[in-house]
C-alpha cells in the first residue's frame, strides 16, 4: 500500500483515549501518518481545539466521536484551511437543552465532590449496543475512563456544558464530509446526525444497525472500511 501524504487526526469523546481508535489506528498507520490529541488537559472545547492545531500537522483530514465532534467543529470554526476531509461521529451540533444540561451539572458536582465513578456497569447500556455488554468493549471503555479519571472528567464536562451552537458553522463547510451514526445510539440519537447532514452540502450520512454510541468499538472493521473509503474516494462528498 502506497503512503498518502495526507495525514489523520483521530479525535476521541468524553472519557475516551487513543484505545478508542485502535483499530482504526492500527489498520490505516500504514498508509499515512495518524495524529490522536489527548483531550482530557483542556477545560473548554476552544482551548481542546488550539491544543490540538498546535500539536497536529499543517493540513489533516479530520474524525472526531462525540465531544470530539464539538472539537471538531471548532476546528472547522478556527481553522477550516487546515482540514481536508472531515468525519463526524455520533455527534451533535446544538447546544444542550435544559434537561441534558441540568444532568451534566449533576454529574460535574458529584465528581467535584469525588464521588467519580467512571464508566459504571449502570451506564454501559447507554454507550453500546446490548451485544456488546459483557465483552471486552466493555472493558475498554471502563479502562479508559478510569485512565481519564475525575480531574479530566470534570475538565471534559465544563467544557461540554459551556460550547456553543455549531449549527451556524455546518453551511461553511466545504470540504467531503462523512457522518456516521449507530441506530441506537441513546447518547446522540440519529435525528442529531440527520440535522448534521442537512446542514452541510453534498455529506453523506451512514446509519449502523445495532450500533450504540461508540461505533469505532462496536463496529472496528466497519468503522475503519467506511473511513478508508472517505480518505481514499472522492465520491464519498456525493449526495
Amino acid at each position: 500500500m502506497a503512503f498518502n501524504n495526507t495525514p489523520l487526526v483521530l479525535i476521541p469523546g468524553l472519557l475516551c483515549d487513543e484505545r478508542l481508535w485502535a483499530h482504526q489506528k492500527a489498520a490505516l498507520e500504514h498508509s499515512r501518518h495518524i495524529f490522536i490529541p489527548d483531550v482530557s488537559l483542556d477545560a473548554s472545547i476552544a482551548q481542546m481545539a488550539e491544543r490540538t492545531l498546535d500539536e497536529a500537522p499543517p493540513v489533516f483530514a479530520l474524525a472526531a466521536l462525540s465531544m470530539g465532534g464539538y472539537v471538531a467543529m471548532e476546528i472547522m470554526r478556527q481553522a477550516p484551511e487546515r482540514v481536508m476531509k472531515l468525519a463526524l461521529i455520533d455527534t451533535m451540533v446544538r447546544p444542550d437543552d435544559e434537561a441534558r444540561a441540568k444532568a451534566r451539572r449533576g454529574l460535574l458536582s458529584l465528581a467535584q465532590l469525588g464521588r467519580f465513578k467512571g464508566v459504571t456497569p449502570q451506564l454501559l447500556p447507554k454507550l453500546m449496543h446490548p451485544r456488546c455488554i459483557g465483552t471486552a468493549i466493555a472493558d475498554t471503555v471502563q479502562a479508559m475512563a478510569q485512565a481519564i479519571g475525575k480531574d479530566g472528567f470534570v475538565r471534559q464536562q465544563q467544557a461540554i456544558i459551556e460550547r456553543p451552537d455549531y449549527r451556524p458553522v455546518l453551511e461553511t463547510i466545504a470540504v467531503p464530509t462523512l457522518i456516521v451514526v449507530g441506530e441506537d445510539d441513546e447518547i446522540t440519537p440519529p435525528v442529531e446526525s440527520e440535522e448534521i447532514h442537512r446542514g452541510i452540502p453534498h455529506s453523506r450520512l451512514v446509519m449502523l444497525p445495532e450500533c450504540g454510541h461508540l461505533p469505532p468499538l462496536e463496529y472496528p472493521q466497519l468503522t475503519t472500511q467506511l473511513l478508508s473509503r472517505w480518505l481514499d474516494d472522492e465520491s464519498i462528498a456525493g449526495p
